[in-house]
């Protein structure tokens, strides 16, 4: 259960498809005069083509409160387990930069 703004709650529901989420490595932002568009791609290396793998489309003011959101959620993320490094090593293996790719 979620509380909204009137202190009411919401029951939200989710199916195991949704709940095992959608892996991305490439995040592209669009927008209109009316709406933000979130694509979110899987990269793979050796593979030519790259699939977009879900897109969320969002009202101007509820992309600001996702960006509040993410930023209050890494700041505590980084309080816990320090800086995330978000430089990339071009000579480091994709496995290694890729923890989903470990068995």
């Amino acid at each position: 259960m979620e509380d909204n703004k009137n202190g009411k709650e919401i029951d939200i529901a989710m199916s195991e498809e949704i709940a095992s989420g959608v892996y991305s490595n490439l995040q592209i932002v669009q927008h209109s005069a009316t709406e933000f568009v979130l694509d979110f791609v899987e990269i793979m290396p050796n593979v030519p083509k790259s699939q977009i793998k879900s897109r969320v489309i969002l009202h101007p003011i509820h992309a600001k409160k996702l960006l509040k959101a993410l930023s209050e959620n890494i700041s505590r993320y980084e309080m816990t387990f320090g800086n995330i490094n978000d430089e990339i090593e071009p000579n480091k293996p994709f496995r290694e930069m890729n923890p989903m790719g470990k068995a």
